[in-house]
This record gives C-alpha cells, sequence and structure tokens, in this order.
C-alpha cells in the first residue's frame, strides 16, 4: 500500500504523519540536543569551529538519522518547519538516496500535532 508522509521539524522535536490508505500514524520524536546560547552553524555542511559545535552536529545528524528510520519507506515525503532544521534534513534525506521522494519542503510555524496532521492530509488528498 502506497505510503505517504509528512513531517514537522525542527532542532529540538520532529512529529512525523504517516498516511497509508484510510490510516494515520502521528509519531513524536525528540532529538534530546542540548546546546548553549551561542548561534547554531547554520547547516551540516559548515565545519564546526570548536568541539562543542562539533558534538552539536553530530547530535543532530544522529538525530536526523533516527527520524529517516521512521520514515525511509515512504513513497512521498513533505517536509515542514520554521527554521534551518527542514533544509538540513532535506540534504540528509538526499544523501540516504530518498531525495526523489521529497515533494515538498515549506516554511511552517509551531503547530499543534492536529494542525500538522491537518496539513499533511490536505496536500495528499487527491486533486479533483
Amino acid at each position: 500500500m502506497k505510503k505517504e508522509v509528512g513531517l514537522w521539524i525542527d532542532h529540538k522535536r520532529a512529529v512525523i504523519v504517516t498516511i497509508s490508505g484510510d490510516s494515520e500514524l502521528i509519531t513524536n520524536l525528540a532529538s534530546n540536543v542540548e546546546r548553549n546560547d551561542r548561534d547554531i552553524p547554520a547547516s551540516l555542511d559548515v565545519a564546526p569551529e570548536d568541539q562543542q559545535d562539533r558534538r552539536f552536529m553530530d547530535h543532530l545528524s544522529k538525530y536526523y538519522d533516527e527520524v529517516i528510520s521512521h520514515i525511509r519507506d515512504a513513497m512521498s515525503i513533505l517536509i515542514l518547519g520554521p527554521g534551518e532544521a527542514k533544509g538540513e534534513f532535506a540534504k540528509q534525506l538526499k544523501k540516504e538516496g530518498l531525495g526523489a521522494c521529497i515533494v515538498g519542503v515549506e516554511t511552517a510555524d509551531k503547530m499543534t500535532d492536529r494542525q500538522i496532521a491537518a496539513i499533511v492530509r490536505q496536500h495528499y488528498q487527491p486533486k479533483h
């Protein structure tokens, strides 16, 4: 059966909405990323200048890998989020060979799980 996924992601958490046929599943994942008050490197492609930044980037990469493990078998993936994480996550998906599954990367403010699910459902509803 066709599996469609939409997810809202930032550096702290991911909300994954999986639609398969008539069923819908919402999964929440926490990154557990601890950071200090300094600016976060803008991209996973930037070489961190100190050990703390390197640890932060390594932790983010592991977090993104965990999210990918939940959506790897999706036919299509819609990525939503408020900041840099959505773009970083899209790059990670492409590195994993899943770039062709990405159907959109859109800016979206903080929302409830139900609001995220509604946007994902609306995106995947058949167009008449």
